[in-house]
């Protein structure tokens, strides 16, 4: 059956030692709650519950009964906690009857002995001596309860000593089942006793008659001697001389006897000192009591102590007493001073704080001990924290140490910064929480023992709690602003104003990654973590909190910085390799950069309780939309600076890279692979990019695409343009020449018998570009092809368009190089293309003879067939020309 309380626990009694029917008083806890809780008390097994006399909780005085064993437990039972234990013991002191002339080295009271040789009591204690068998015969009891007994004689007793004595209780309780012809001898019995007292005073006196009658006589002779002298007063009478025998015989028997009464005043002296310290042993003891258990650190037995004597000695006005007394108090008062110290003393468990808290309460030191310490904690945790930063100044390469529930490791060559915010937070969160609680205990008055409750130190500490509640709420401000402070100093010092850098700054200026930020993120949550989980107000916690979100938002924007910068460095990793699609590894590993830095931002990003989510504060995703435009600009600018690259910057470039046989592209190449990474970037890297970013929360994807698309198309523009021109420029200039070459003249020509040279050329030199074109990225030939062929038929329809006039073969000569021509590449003409062309072909005079016709028509056939295999280029499977 569970109690609703504690079993009784006796942790002290005094004395601890005596004889039957000594007074005590027992301590300890969970005694009782009322005199009628409790229903046990025994003293070395013998019942002491009749004399038991129930004080409070923790004090009950009774006496001790004759009990068999000489040393033993005290055992209490109650209602409410059961059978109780005992961490002390009593010892029971066997006496011993001393005759008069017996010996003995301590004080015997001669109105109480016992005559050994007359065998009479002669002022014999109650309690110490029960009178004999009064009826001289056999006792019958224990078949009538005490209770019934009780009811029938309210107010009697059948003891003989008690002044309400009973006869008629002492034979039922004692003769119930006597015959009658028993109770009449026992009736003769008490009358033989009686008679035989009278008798012997009586005869007593008759023997003494015969004195009494002499000394009678001779008083009667000595009056009438003086009555006859008539002189009483005159010197050489005879009642100077009778005078004078009994001073010298007075004088004699005093000499006789000086010596033995002097060693019987000073037996009797010794006695009453001995009587003194005997009964005050425990007063005059203290002082070195309480110096023993103070060296072996016992203070709840000196406290014991010293509320015992205050209780028995406080007042006294004894001269003895109170000097010893005083002496006590002096000791105390140097326990106080030494449990103050001990208390303020830096560290210490909150359990050893609680206890010396529960020691001066109970001592009475003056002042608030518990607030004292509060205030010397908070001094001590202050210290701390400014102890990590001089550490800090004089430690360069300490790794710190890995604390609970850390995610990440630090390493040792990270910065001091880091190493400063393991070291901050792990001294707070070591003994904020001890201070947090040691403030909970003095406002709930849970500092203080039963004794401190009784004398009202519960409510006083409450009553201090709350006027001070305002002034721990700036301890704990201050911590959170110093702690906050701090870790501004050194992760964010551009938050600080002068003042406050100059105090709390001051740091070596080192580069701190989005690695670095998200750990220290990390850390300063469990730090944060572990102050909400001691129930702090969240207003004391909001600085902390507002520095979680501005280092969120410094790690996302620090983040992004590194990742442009990251970015830049990846055109020293170009290899110029492509894949069937024309595009190089520097897409992949552009994305792969972005994502890797996206992935290491999910720990500041994600938002925990009571924070706030950054990427919804209009201010910083305007900056990180910026940020991430920016990194595709830096991307793409690096595409830019490899396409105008000359071969001696590729060579410095390369040599800072491993020895590999590297492919080393022409210029011409370079820019068609430009192209087409330009190309694989607009249609796969930024979507793909786009939806990573929205996956982790970002907004305003649709401005970063659109504005990193039209930056890589201007990109592709000018890159197409120096290519077009790089390869078209040529063809086109080589026409005029090759047309006019051996002064060939279109109104003084022969019959044509083919297409001219030049032409041929030109075409040979298009299927130099198709082939260049195609060995890169076969989906640029047909955008690539489809320029050069405009420049080429603009070019040929200025120069026909330029001639004044044409002969019948100039005309015919002139129009099957254009038909030639526009027939050879017709999959890549555009309309710019026909129009040119066409304007050529109006600008000759028209076929008139059939055999023209004719002769064209062969001459266009016999061109096809003699550059088959050239013109098969030409040919592809449903080619669109692409567009930009």
């Amino acid at each position: 059956m569970s109690r609703g309380r504690q079993p009784p626990l006796v942790t002290g009694i005094s004395p601890n030692e005596g004889t039957p029917w000594t007074k005590v008083t027992i301590r300890g806890e969970n005694l009782g709650t009322g005199p009628s809780d409790l229903i046990g008390l025994s003293i070395c097994g013998h019942n002491c519950l009749l004399t038991a006399d129930w004080m409070s909780a923790s004090k009950i005085v009774c006496r001790v009964g004759p009990a068999k064993d000489d040393k033993g437990e005290i055992i209490v039972t109650t209602k409410s906690g059961g059978h109780g234990t005992s961490t002390v013991s009593f010892r029971v002191l066997r006496t011993e009857m001393i005759g008069i002339l017996d010996q003995s080295a301590v004080w015997v009271d001669e109105m109480n002995y016992y005559d050994l040789r007359t065998d009479r009591n002669k002022g014999i204690s109650p309690l110490c001596l029960r009178p004999a068998n009064p009826l001289g015969i056999a006792v019958d009891n224990g078949r009538i309860p005490q209770k019934d007994l009780e009811g029938l004689f309210p107010g009697m007793s059948g003891e003989f000593t008690s002044e309400h004595f009973s006869a008629a209780w002492y034979l039922i309780e004692n003769h119930s089942g006597t015959s009658f012809d028993n109770l009449r001898s026992a009736a003769g019995n008490l009358k033989k006793q009686v008679s035989q007292k009278n008798e012997g005073s009586l005869a007593y006196v008759k023997g003494g008659l015969s004195t009494f009658f002499e000394a009678q006589d001779a008083l009667a002779a000595i009056h009438q001697r003086l009555e006859s002298d008539g002189t009483e007063k005159v010197e050489g009478s005879m009642t100077r001389r009778l005078e004078n025998i009994l001073n010298r015989a007075s004088d004699t028997a005093d000499a006789l006897f000086q010596e033995v009464l002097g060693r019987k005043d000073k037996a009797d002296s010794t006695r009453n000192a001995l009587n003194v310290l005997q009964r005050f042993k425990f007063l005059f003891n203290l002082p070195l009591n309480i110096e023993r258990n103070i060296q072996r650190g016992e203070y709840d037995v000196v406290i014991n102590d010293y509320e015992k004597a205050k209780s028995l000695f406080g007042n006294t006005e004894v001269p003895v007493f109170k000097k010893v007394y005083a002496e006590v108090e002096t000791r105390i008062g140097a326990l106080r001073t030494l449990l103050l110290a001990k208390l303020l003393e830096t560290p210490s468990t909150l359990h050893d704080q609680k206890r010396y808290i529960r020691y001066l309460s109970d001592l009475r030191a003056d002042g608030d001990p518990a607030w004292s310490c509060i205030e010397a904690q908070h001094q001590w945790i202050l210290q701390l924290m400014q102890n990590c930063r001089n550490q800090s100044d004089v430690t360069t390469t300490v790794g710190p140490n890995v604390r609970r529930g850390s995610s990440q490791t630090p390493r040792d060559d990270w910065p001091q910064q880091l190493q400063f915010v393991e070291r901050l937070t792990d001294v707070v969160i070591s003994q904020l929480p001890n201070f947090w609680k040691l403030w909970i205990s003095y406002v709930n008055g849970s500092l203080f023992s039963e004794t401190g409750e009784k004398s009202g130190q519960v409510e006083k500490s409450k009553k201090n709690a709350r006027q001070r509640q305002s002034d721990f709420k700036r301890m704990i401000e201050e911590l959170m602003q110093r702690l906050v402070q701090w870790l501004r100093g050194c992760l964010l010092p551009s938050s600080l104003s002068e003042t406050d850098f100059r105090k709390y700054g001051g740091w070596s200026p080192a580069s701190l990654t989005g690695t670095h930020l998200t750990h220290a993120i990390h850390t300063i949550r469990l730090c944060h973590e572990a102050l909400s989980a001691l129930e702090i107000p969240n207003d004391l916690l909001h600085t902390i909190q507002q520095l979680l979100l501005d280092l969120r938002v410094h790690c996302l924007l620090t983040t992004l910085q590194h990742t442009a910068e990251d970015v830049r460095r990846l055109s020293e990793r170009e290899d110029w390799v492509i894949d069937n699609e024309g595009i190089t590894s520097l897409p992949a590993q552009f994305e792969q950069c972005v994502v890797l830095k996206l992935q290491s931002l999910k720990d500041p990003l994600e938002c925990k309780p009571v924070e706030v989510n950054i990427l919804q504060l209009e201010q910083t995703q305007d900056k990180a939309s910026e940020l991430f435009v920016g990194i595709m600009k830096v991307f793409i600018s690096c595409l830019e600076e490899l396409s105008t690259k000359t071969d001696g910057e590729r060579n410095a470039m390369s040599s800072d890279l491993p020895s590999l046989d590297l492919f080393r592209p022409s210029p011409e190449q370079r820019l068609l692979i430009i192209l087409s990474n330009c190309h694989y970037l607009e249609k796969h890297t930024f979507l793909n990019l786009a939806q990573h970013l929205e996956t982790h929360g970002f907004t305003g994807t649709d401005k970063i695409t659109r504005v990193s698309t039209d930056a890589v198309r201007s990109l592709d523009a000018r890159v197409f343009e120096c290519y077009i021109e790089m390869k078209a420029d040529p063809i086109v200039g080589s026409l005029e020449p090759g047309m006019y070459a051996g002064y060939f003249d279109w109104t003084d020509c022969q019959q044509p018998a083919g297409v001219k040279s030049y032409l041929k050329e030109a075409l040979v030199n298009i299927i130099s570009v198709h082939a260049e074109v195609f060995s890169v990225c076969k989906d640029l030939v047909a955008r690539v092809l489809s320029r050069v062929i405009e420049a080429v038929a603009e070019e040929l329809s200025r120069l026909m368009q330029c001639v004044s006039s044409f002969s019948r073969n100039g005309a015919l000569q002139a129009r099957l190089e254009i038909c030639a021509l526009r027939d050879a590449v017709a999959p890549y003409l555009t309309a710019e293309s026909h129009v040119s062309f066409k304007q050529a072909l109006e600008s000759f005079p028209q076929l008139q003879s059939g055999a023209d016709k004719k002769l064209l028509e062969e001459l266009l056939n016999k061109f096809k067939s003699s550059m088959h295999l050239q013109l098969n280029c030409f040919q592809p499977s449903a080619i669109q020309p692409v567009k930009r």
